[in-house]
C-alpha cells in the first residue's frame, strides 16, 4: 500500500474524511513550499520532525514558521544531548514508513509518542503532510491534537515555555 493511501486509511480510522488528502503537482516537502501550494500562511503548515529519544522515535509537530527548541525539548523529556537527537532520513523511513518531506502526523507503522507545539494553536486550520512530498491535508488544530494523541507543549524557540 502506498504511503498516501495509508494516510487516507488513518484519517478514516480517526472518523475523518479520507478525501481531505490532496495530491498536488507542486512540491510540499518544506513548510514554505507547502504554504505556497495551498495558499496558506507558513505558520499553519505542520512540520513533522522525527527525533530519537533513547533510540525510540518521537514525533514533534511544529508550526512551519517556527524552529523547535531542542534544549527545551530535552529539558521537557529529561534527556541529555546524547539521548535525544534528530533522526537521520533512513531511520525516519524505517521507523515511520514515510520519507522526510512527507511524514504525516498519523498513519505510522507503529503508534509514536507525539508532542505538538502550542504555537500551532494560532490557526484554526493547519495543513499536514499526507505521505509524500506532494500530498497534504487540512485539519483543525483541535483535531490534530486528538488524532495524534499528542501532548501540547511550547516547543518553539522564543516561546514562553511549558
Amino acid at each position: 500500500m502506498n504511503p498516501v493511501e495509508r494516510v487516507r486509511i488513518a484519517l478514516a480510522g480517526a472518523g475523518m474524511d479520507p478525501d481531505l488528502v490532496q495530491e498536488l503537482p507542486a512540491d510540499t516537502s518544506t513548510a514554505e513550499a507547502a504554504a505556497r501550494a495551498v495558499g496558506a500562511p507558513v505558520g499553519s503548515i505542520v512540520k513533522s520532525l522525527v527525533f530519537l529519544a533513547d533510540g525510540k522515535p518521537l514525533l514533534v509537530l511544529v508550526a512551519g514558521d517556527q524552529r523547535a527548541d531542542v534544549k527545551r525539548l530535552r529539558a521537557h523529556l529529561g534527556l541529555s544531548k546524547r539521548r535525544l537527537r534528530i533522526a537521520r532520513p533512513d531511520k525516519v523511513l524505517d521507523d515511520t514508513g514515510f520519507e522526510v518531506g512527507g511524514v504525516p502526523p498519523i498513519g505510522h507503522r507503529e503508534s509514536l509518542q507525539t508532542l505538538v507545539d502550542g504555537t500551532l494553536s494560532r490557526f484554526e486550520e493547519v495543513w499536514a503532510a499526507a505521505g509524500n512530498a506532494h500530498a497534504v491535508f487540512p485539519i483543525t488544530y483541535a483535531q490534530l491534537v486528538v488524532v495524534t494523541g499528542g501532548e501540547v507543549i511550547d516547543l518553539a524557540e522564543g516561546s514562553t515555555g511549558d
